[in-house]
């Protein structure tokens, strides 16, 4: 477990180098449009969609191959990065960033499968907030490194990107020497991992529930990258102040990760889950009032990585339940595309909306979304995930 939350230290610090910069660098150095900005952020966090359920089926059918499955990602995404360094139009950078999220699609459920077959139901909200702890350590690590690049460097832009691979490599030998493999090959229930049999695991209530509510929460989760622009806009904060956005988020993450994940083991992961949408309502709000106080990014920030400690772990504890284990990767990765394309949607729903619009209505249109989408989830929620 500590091994491969190390694994996602590193990473996180080496993918969010380039994230906590990308939004600048494309809207204020390439002059793109909150559109055409709407465009390449959903390709960045929702393209990886594609390829989740071929990353969970590979590591499943395998046997145990969960983590070179997961190594070949992180090894995809880390050559992308130099990639950045002669990429100065839309194509190419979109490209390049598909590419990316390949490597990540093809990491994530491998990853989250090898957790969650590490621990016992008792402990699995835990497991997963220990390891989203560790991976948020390097989210917060990466913007400040960022930010002192920028700083120090003449062309900053470039120094991030080349400093992010050199980290990402280092996160890809760390683990292939450190990480043991999976144990997808105890499989006492007789489920066979076929394509067939990870499709048919929708025929399961609970799963079919988890996945219709993460893709419905989805579409009205805007881009973090959008809520940074946001503030950005609301508060006046120079650019050169822009990468640090993302700590105040990776802070929160940080720390409430792990007492979160403690929490759904105790009282229930979906009451969790749905409060952690509760907080990212609240900073939604606070974002469409007049309050322009010295406060507001700080309380915006706590409640957006709140929103994220009290979701991102705790739904994969909740899938994990119902899912056997010949199947848990591929299971895992029904649940995350059905939400990584919900979220594709939303960036692109809610870019083209600011550009017709104006900020302050799209994101009106997507705080309505969310008390909608909450509202029915709450209704519809998976009967095993009520209690852990």
């Amino acid at each position: 477990m500590l091994a491969l939350g190390t694994v996602s230290l590193v990473t996180d610090v080496s993918s969010e180098m380039v994230t906590a910069v990308l939004p600048l660098y494309l809207v204020t150095g390439l002059g793109l449009s909150p559109l055409g900005f709407g465009l390449l952020d959903g390709i960045y966090n929702g393209f990886s969609a594609v390829v989740r359920l071929v990353g969970g089926h590979l590591a499943d059918r395998g046997g145990g191959r969960h983590k070179w499955v997961a190594g070949l990602g992180y090894g995809v995404s880390a050559l992308c990065k130099p990639l950045l360094l002669v990429a100065h139009s839309l194509t190419p950078i979109g490209l390049i960033l598909a590419a990316d999220r390949t490597g990540k699609g093809l990491r994530t459920a491998p990853r989250d499968a090898l957790i969650s077959l590490s621990s016992t139901p008792e402990n699995r909200g835990r497991a997963f907030g220990v390891h989203r702890a560790m991976d948020t350590a390097g989210a917060l690590l990466g913007p400040l490194v960022a930010f002192l690049i920028l700083r120090a460097t003449v062309d900053g832009y470039d120094a991030v990107f080349t400093v992010s691979f050199c980290v990402a490599v280092l996160g890809v030998l760390v683990l292939v020497l450190f990480v043991p493999g999976g144990r997808g090959e105890r499989a006492g229930d007789g489920a066979r991992p076929t394509l067939r049999a990870a499709v048919g695991l929708l025929r399961r209530r609970d799963l079919r529930r988890i996945t219709l509510c993460a893709l419905l929460l989805g579409l009205a989760t805007v881009s973090d990258s959008f809520v940074y622009l946001l503030l950005q806009r609301r508060l006046g904060v120079p650019d050169r102040w822009f990468a640090l956005l993302p700590l105040g988020t990776a802070a929160a993450f940080l720390l409430l990760a792990m007492p979160l994940g403690r929490l759904a083991d105790r009282v229930g992961r979906w009451a969790v889950f749905l409060a952690g949408h509760g907080a990212l309502l609240v900073a939604y709000a606070l974002l469409l009032t007049s309050w322009h106080g010295s406060a507001l990014p700080y309380v915006v920030l706590a409640l957006h990585g709140g929103f994220y400690a009290a979701t991102d772990g705790v739904l994969m504890a909740a899938a994990s339940e119902g899912v056997p284990e010949a199947l848990r990767s591929s299971g895992l990765a029904l649940v995350q595309t059905g939400q990584a394309l919900a979220r594709f949607a939303c960036s692109l729903l809610f870019g083209a909306a600011w550009t017709v619009w104006g900020d302050r209505a799209a994101l009106a249109g997507a705080a309505g979304a969310l008390v909608a989408c909450a509202v029915f989830s709450l209704v519809v929620r998976p009967k095993g995930t009520v209690t852990a």
